[in-house]
């Protein structure tokens, strides 16, 4: 028994005095709080960190659109044909917003080119689709404009 505990005493002031040193920098001497040498780098890199995990990840171009056809290919009866040529279509729409967003112009600017956006490719869906499916999609985009209307009407 007495062996057993002489090692663990040791094993303890051994580990206590690594913490206690580790708070004073390097050796505990010249190092620790008043010379800010080895602090700030620790603190700065850890700031930095803190800055790259608040940033949102980007969701590629590619999953979004393949949500949208997966939503909306039920509902309009696409064919294959169609659901490539509107993820052709989305893909570039997608990609022409988030350049018009990262755009340094006047938000009212911003608004009015994504607006004309919305404008042309939904024009360039419509060519695509048959007469039953333009008046879905139509009723689908008004839900979509207007989603507190369409759950009262689901209520």
């Amino acid at each position: 028994m007495k062996p057993l505990q002489s090692i663990l005493t040791v094993l303890f002031i051994a580990l206590f005095s690594n913490t206690v040193s580790a708070q004073f920098g390097n050796g505990g001497f010249n190092n620790g709080y008043g010379n800010n040498n080895g602090g700030n780098r620790r603190m700065n890199s850890s700031m930095d960190q803190n800055r790259t995990q608040e940033k949102p990840k980007e969701i590629p171009v590619e999953v979004t659109v393949a949500k949208i056809i997966e939503r909306i290919k039920p509902e309009l009866l696409l064919d294959e044909l169609q659901v490539v040529a509107l993820s052709n279509i989305l893909n570039e729409s997608i990609r022409t917003q988030g350049m018009l967003m990262k755009a340094e112009t006047s938000q009212e600017l911003k608004m009015e080119n994504l607006k004309v956006l919305a404008e042309v490719t939904d024009r360039k869906i419509m060519e695509l689709l048959n007469k039953d499916q333009k008046e879905k999609f139509v009723a689908l985009n008004e839900a979509a404009k207007n989603p507190k209307k369409s759950k009262k009407k689901s209520k």
